[in-house]
Order: structure tokens, then C-alpha cells, then sequence
């Protein structure tokens, strides 16, 4: 994640992962969530800072689910139903329920499909968010597999040449496996910047830089902006921002999503229908039905230690690959403790009084 998103040093209260994954679960039992599913929840949001993705750990999504959850906006205890299945896909309705709890269940699914015909995919409506896709694409690398998640929903992305917003952020992440190299996870959403990390630039008062927004006529900013007030203020842009810096690849991989993860479920998009629930893609390809598991994994390690190794550029130290600064966050966030901005931490002590639970634990020193 760039330097302009991550919380200042000043601002930093570290946290250890056992104390905030406790509280975590606490808060979504509180809210009716089976005690099964609350540790399925907190470690999606957990897991999520441990690898450095604050966009979509507990500083921004915790809050958003508690509300949802205490206006009676999502299920605590959905009854999902298979509703099409065949021996390699299977298509699920949700009921309501948080797409981050559902998820890693509905990619169990198409992992154990994939046991059986080799590719397994599974696709889940009718669900809210989904929270760090790429978490669930990595339950898939556990089990010697490669891993694809996508997720369609909400409507805040000019298409390129539009003065209207179309379709979401729409994410798409893959994860594979290797033998000593950290595995391969591209988790990245199909619009210019994720829309979280818009909240996160607000949170510390970082400018958003040219190209990255529209204003209302569809016209990108030429030039670094401080966030706009309020979120009807602006548009997002397709990856590119621009047509001459390719915005329509980035506005054919959001239509690749809507697609996979909107119609492909029997859903609608949500340029058609203004509900508020979100659809998802989940596959899982079984490496051993098309190759060795051990030489693909050595053939990975070759791979991605070449690309770590490669000479970098002037002015910078070193080359990276997907997956690979997750990997090292999470050593030293362990380690450390995950560091949260004061006005997140500020937000969990008025949360756990409120619920009657125990404060949330700082790192002592």
C-alpha cells in the first residue's frame, strides 16, 4: 500500500492480533452472529491487517457491519440455499447475510469441487460485503490449489467517456501457491484507487492525486485534490483514469466482473437495480488435475525469486511481486502488533463500552 494511505507514526496505537481478534468476534456476537461465524468474520477483518490491507480490515469495515447489522440492514444467522449445483459449480443465495462470513464458506465449496472434477466455481448472491477478497482466494493456496475470487456491487464508477457512474470497484483477486518464496496474491480493485482507500486519505488528510476522481460531469481531476466532503461529491474512474492511460482496461476488467459475479449468479447488476447486496465469484483450480504439485511449486519459487531478485530501477531499493509486502507485514505486525489510527482505537473504546465488553488491549512500552 502507498505511503500516503498508511496511518502516521504519530497517530499509531499498536494493537496486539490476540487482543483485537477477540474483541472482534465479541462485537459480532453482540450483533447475533453465531459464535462460529464471529470467528469466521474476525478473522477475514484480522487476517486483513496482519497483511497491511487497512483498507479493508477492521478500521473501516467494522463499523460499517456494526451498523448494518444494529439497523437490521444485514442477517446475522442467513440460512443460505444451493440453488443450481452441478459436480463442478454451484450457485448460493446468501440470505442476507455478510459476504465476509459467506465467502471463505462458499470457496470451501468450490475447493471441494475442485478435489473432485479439478476446477471448482461457485457463485454467491444475494450477500453483502465481501470484505479483502484476496483472503478468500487464499484459503485455496492451503490446500495446494490457485485461487479466484471476484466480487460485483455497488455503483460508483464512471465508465470511460461517461458523466454517470455505472458499476462498483469490482475487485478481482488470484492466489497461488509456491514452496519457500511467500505465495503469489494480486488483490486489486478495478477502479483507479479502492474506494476504501478514499477513506483512509480522509483519515489522515491525504490528497487524492491526478486522475484517481471525477467530478459530477465525468471529468477526471488534473491535479492532486483533498478528499471531496461528501461521497456524492465525486465519481471513481476505471484503472487507467484516463482513455489515453488505458481507463478502458480497467473499465472492461470492472465489466468482467459484473459479468462473472452479477449475471453469472442470476443477480442483477447494479446499474439495472438499486439493491443493496452484493454478488460474488469464486473459484479454485486444483493444480494436481493439470500438472505435479511439487514442480509447479519449484517452477513458482523460480519464478517469483527471479522477479524479487531483478535489478531495480534507480531510486528504488529493490523489486516486489504480489503477495510479497503482505507477507512481510504480517511477520512484523505479529510481532509488533497491528497498528491502528487513534480515532479507530478511540472508536472501539466507545463500541466495547456500549456493548459491556471488555476495552481493547494495547501493546505495553
Amino acid at each position: 500500500m502507498l505511503d500516503r494511505f498508511k496511518v502516521p507514526e504519530a497517530d499509531q496505537v499498536r494493537i496486539p492480533e490476540p487482543s483485537l481478534r477477540r474483541t472482534v468476534e465479541a462485537i459480532f456476537e453482540k450483533m447475533g452472529v453465531s459464535e462460529e461465524d464471529s470467528k469466521i468474520g474476525a478473522n477475514v477483518l484480522v487476517m486483513s491487517d496482519l497483511r497491511g490491507v487497512e483498507t479493508h480490515g477492521v478500521s473501516n469495515m467494522l463499523r460499517m457491519y456494526v451498523h448494518q447489522y444494529s439497523e437490521g440492514d444485514l442477517n446475522p444467522r442467513p440460512v443460505w440455499t444451493v440453488e443450481r449445483e452441478a459436480p463442478g459449480t454451484a450457485t448460493i443465495n446468501g440470505d442476507h447475510g455478510l459476504a465476509i462470513i459467506l465467502g471463505p464458506k462458499a470457496m470451501r465449496v468450490a475447493m471441494d469441487k475442485a478435489k473432485v472434477v479439478g476446477i471448482g466455481a461457485v457463485t454467491l448472491y444475494n450477500a453483502g460485503h465481501s470484505g479483502p477478497i484476496g483472503h478468500h482466494a487464499m484459503l485455496a493456496v492451503e490446500e495446494d490449489m490457485i485461487g479466484i475470487t471476484m466480487t460485483a456491487g455497488g455503483v460508483k464508477i464512471a465508465p470511460t467517456f461517461a458523466a454517470e457512474p455505472r458499476y462498483g470497484t469490482n475487485p478481482i483477486a488470484m492466489a497461488a501457491p509456491g514452496r519457500n518464496e511467500a505465495p503469489f496474491l494480486f488483490d486489486a480493485a478495478t477502479s483507479t484507487i479502492a474506494g476504501n482507500k478514499v477513506n483512509l486519505a480522509a483519515r489522515i488528510g491525504a490528497d487524492l492525486l491526478p486522475g484517481w476522481i471525477a467530478d459530477l460531469n465525468g471529468v477526471p481531476n488534473a491535479e492532486s485534490v483533498p478528499v471531496p466532503e461528501a461521497f456524492d461529491d465525486y465519481y471513481l474512474l476505471p484503472l487507467g483514469g484516463t482513455r489515453e492511460q488505458g481507463s478502458h482496461k480497467g473499465y472492461g476488467f470492472g465489466m468482467m466482473v459484473e459479468i462473472m459475479g452479477a449475471l453469472l449468479s442470476g443477480g442483477t447488476p447494479h446499474m439495472l437495480d438499486s439493491t443493496p447486496w452484493s454478488q460474488h465469484y469464486f473459484s479454485a483450480y486444483n493444480i494436481e488435475s493439470f500438472t505435479d504439485v511439487n514442480e509447479f511449486k519449484d517452477k513458482m519459487d523460480q519464478t517469483l525469486r527471479t522477479l524479487r531478485t531483478t535489478k531495480p530501477a534507480p531510486g528504488h531499493e529493490r523489486v516486489m511481486y504480489p503477495g510479497l509486502s503482505e507477507h512481510e507485514e504480517e511477520i512484523e505486525r505479529r510481532a509488533n502488533g497491528i497498528p491502528l489510527h487513534s480515532e479507530v482505537v478511540q472508536w472501539f473504546d466507545h463500541i466495547t463500552s456500549e456493548l459491556t465488553l471488555s476495552p481493547i488491549e494495547r501493546v505495553s512500552g
